[in-house]
């Protein structure tokens, strides 16, 4: 399988922590963003949305990172983290939609702000994010992890953005089982690092 990723997306993050936590080996294409190289013939040609991340699979194309670990968990039949029973399905795919919704155009519109410049309103984007995170932050009250007590594809498709919060000025310290989540992810066999950068809060630390 390969993997076409830039190092700075939470997008592509979410696809490639995914395929590290399951194992699967693949080789990870780097397209530069910066350099508009997702704007290009040759990648448009596997998506016209001119997006990362993209996968792969000898020669099965699956663009969007929602729908790349929908495809992985399915593939695979990984059961434990797409669950298949009406009710853990649809709860699963409540969180994909927070994903693509709220933490979109909360802790992760804030930072692209500040990492790559993005016109956003500050104000408006950062007060998204801590609405988000306080509903999290009670979700967690009484779990480990947002569907059950085991990880799924929900906690992953949530986490790159999660823990980068703070490089878009978004402050994650009055949100302690929002912090406990991040690191529960964290300690998982094969989790890999998001990239860090010195924006926001995450300058002065």
């Amino acid at each position: 399988m390969k993997l076409y990723h830039f190092a700075l997306s939470g997008h592509a993050h979410r696809a490639r922590l995914f395929m590290s936590l399951l194992g699967i080996p693949h080789e990870v294409v780097d397209v530069d963003l910066r350099s508009g190289a997702h704007k290009t013939p040759e990648f448009l040609s596997l998506n016209p949305f001119g997006q990362v991340p993209v996968l792969d699979d000898d020669g099965t194309i699956v663009c969007d990172s929602n729908a790349i670990l929908v495809y992985l968990a399915t593939k695979l039949g990984r059961t434990d983290w797409l669950p298949q029973d009406a009710k853990g399905a649809a709860t699963v795919q409540r969180w994909l939609s927070v994903a693509a919704g709220d933490l979109a155009f909360g802790p992760a519109a804030a930072r692209l702000i500040t990492v790559f410049g993005a016109k956003f309103n500050p104000d408006d984007v950062i007060a998204r994010a801590h609405v988000l995170l306080k509903r999290l932050d009670a979700h967690l009250a009484d779990r480990d992890f947002l569907v059950g007590a085991q990880p799924t594809i929900a906690d992953v498709a949530l986490y790159s953005y999660l823990s980068s919060a703070p490089e878009g000025n978004v402050d994650l310290s009055a949100y302690p089982r929002v912090n406990a989540f991040l690191r529960r992810i964290e300690a998982l066999p094969g989790f890999v690092p998001f990239a860090k950068t010195r924006a926001g809060l995450a300058a002065a630390a």
